[in-house]
């Protein structure tokens, strides 16, 4: 026989959980001693394996309980309803997840602002995504709905995603007191264009009909694109401008030092 606090320091159950297993009749003890304490057998020991791996596959102390009282009992079919079960709720738990990271990305994008975060999520949710892939279809074509799966993900967690949702943050941080053309909205833009030609190089035609969609916030909203909001864009496209200008003239000085 083996002691109850023997049991807990063995199978690293506690001893208060072997009390509850034996007051529900999971699993009694076979014996007790004198004093009140279990004692438990190798077969005991044998059955609490049973529980433990049980609960690992995510059946509840009842379902167990029954499982193990029923010597008839159809394991496949069991087995095979759990195994439905887990793959539901693993999915369902991929959606919270998914959603967790819309919010997390949302917050970040609107530079840390969460109520405007989550009613822009909101919206965004409720669209329908059978209605949204058509729309979708029907504006571009297959090329460039390959090319659609390189954007930037509100619900993503790689690296590309994470920096254009940053940069987009930090330009609603600085559109409030900076101009367009000042050092930082200038560099914010300039990396954002690096991304463009790393992500999208040979692509321009498709990132001119998405930036034309874009800036429509009812076909932004038909393609399920995060929205962001009309000033944003519109300072977002001064502050390009002025940097294509710059470009412009750099390139016009040097060829005119060439020249000379």
């Amino acid at each position: 026989m083996i002691h109850i606090k023997e049991v807990a320091k063995q199978t690293k159950i506690t001893v208060r959980t072997l009390r509850y297993y034996d007051q529900i009749g999971l699993l009694a003890p076979s014996s007790k001693t004198e004093g009140g304490h279990r004692l438990y057998t190798e077969e005991d020991l044998k059955k609490l394996q049973y529980i433990q791996f049980l609960k690992e596959l995510g059946y509840g102390l009842q379902n167990i309980k029954e499982m193990l009282a029923d010597p008839d009992w159809n394991w496949s079919i069991s087995l095979e309803k759990q195994l439905v079960y887990i793959m539901e709720e693993q999915a369902r738990l991929q959606k919270i997840e998914s959603s967790l990271r819309e919010l997390i990305n949302g917050i970040a994008a609107e530079d840390g602002n969460e109520s405007l975060a989550i009613r822009k999520l909101i919206q965004l949710w409720n669209r329908n995504k059978k209605g949204r892939r058509a729309f979708k279809e029907s504006m571009f074509n297959d090329r460039e709905v390959e090319s659609w799966a390189k954007l930037p993900k509100m619900n993503g967690d790689d690296p590309d995603s994470m920096e254009w949702i940053a940069l987009l943050g930090q330009i609603k941080r600085y559109m409030l007191k900076d101009d367009p053309s000042s050092p930082r909205v200038q560099n914010i833009i300039r990396r954002m264009l690096e991304k463009q030609v790393e992500d999208f190089a040979g692509e321009e035609q498709f990132i001119n009909k998405l930036w034309e969609l874009r800036k429509s916030p009812e076909q932004s909203e038909e393609l399920g694109l995060y929205p962001i909001d009309q000033e944003v864009l519109e300072y977002m496209e001064r502050a390009y401008d002025i940097y294509a200008a710059s470009l412009q003239d750099s390139a016009r000085s040097k060829e005119e030092t060439r020249e000379s």
